[in-house]
């Protein structure tokens, strides 16, 4: 999943879920309001981990299209092979 794709779920999420975004929005501003630390160590932790996410999804993209070329190139084999 690239990153278009990963904004693209949560626009249509928050599009399609209105009274749970605001509901979330309002929550989270009254606790940057209450304790504004703690929100803002949660945030970077959340910020943190969707990094994480981001860079293992970016690295195993590649492997897993090469996978299947490789797939593809064995089933054109066994194919020909069989003719």
């Amino acid at each position: 999943m690239d990153f278009s794709g990963f904004t693209n779920d949560i626009i249509s999420f928050a599009q399609n879920h209105t009274v749970i975004v605001i509901v979330v929005a309002i929550g989270l501003l009254i606790f940057l309001y209450r304790k504004p630390k703690l929100f803002f160590g949660m945030l970077f932790l959340g910020l943190l981990a969707a990094g994480l996410f981001y860079l293992i999804m970016s690295l195993s993209g590649p492997s897993k299209e090469n996978k299947e070329k490789l797939l593809q190139e064995e089933e054109e084999k066994q194919v020909d092979t069989g003719r």
